[in-house]
């Protein structure tokens, strides 16, 4: 039985370095990617409060396609260039945005998304998914959680 969740009041810094432990004992040594994704999507929801999503989506064929995640039903298919996880996708560069609404060519998938973070995952210098999180809340993202979420991606590049 996996039981990683930290304490609430774990400083965010030393949540998210549990956090890339985790992922990194629940994916040594497993070569399945969609496993991985989804063992890490579950570690997400679980160590993050006030998300009503968590995963992933991966780049196949020039665009992002669903991957493994927790929360409300996603969008399947995301140009890449298009909403916030196709802009990081396509710029290769982290995502923090504090109200989805004023995001120019914002998808919404969710109605109830008001805040994302979309980190992209690099393999070998390119892009082969993004770790998004949605949250009900404003604002609910800041650059700990960026820098967390950063450190988690290059934990699990290889691995997914």
């Amino acid at each position: 039985m996996f039981d990683f969740r930290p304490d609430p009041d774990t400083p965010k810094p030393e949540a998210y370095r549990q956090l890339v432990d985790a992922a990194e004992a629940l994916t040594s040594g497993e070569p399945d990617a969609v496993a991985n994704m989804a063992n890490v999507a579950a570690l997400l929801w679980d160590f993050l409060p006030d998300l009503n999503w968590a995963g992933f989506y991966r780049v196949v064929e020039g665009e992002l396609v669903l991957g493994p995640f927790m929360g409300r039903p996603a969008c399947i298919r995301i140009p890449i260039g298009q909403g916030v996880c196709g802009k990081a996708a396509g710029d290769a560069q982290t995502q923090l945005v504090e109200d989805v609404h004023s995001f120019p060519g914002h998808i919404a998938c969710d109605s109830v998304t008001n805040s994302e973070l979309v980190v992209p995952v690099r393999r070998n210098g390119e892009v082969v998914a993004v770790i998004d999180l949605d949250s009900p809340s404003r604002a609910r993202f800041d650059p700990d959680d960026a820098a967390g979420i950063e450190a988690l991606s290059a934990a699990i590049a290889d691995r997914i």
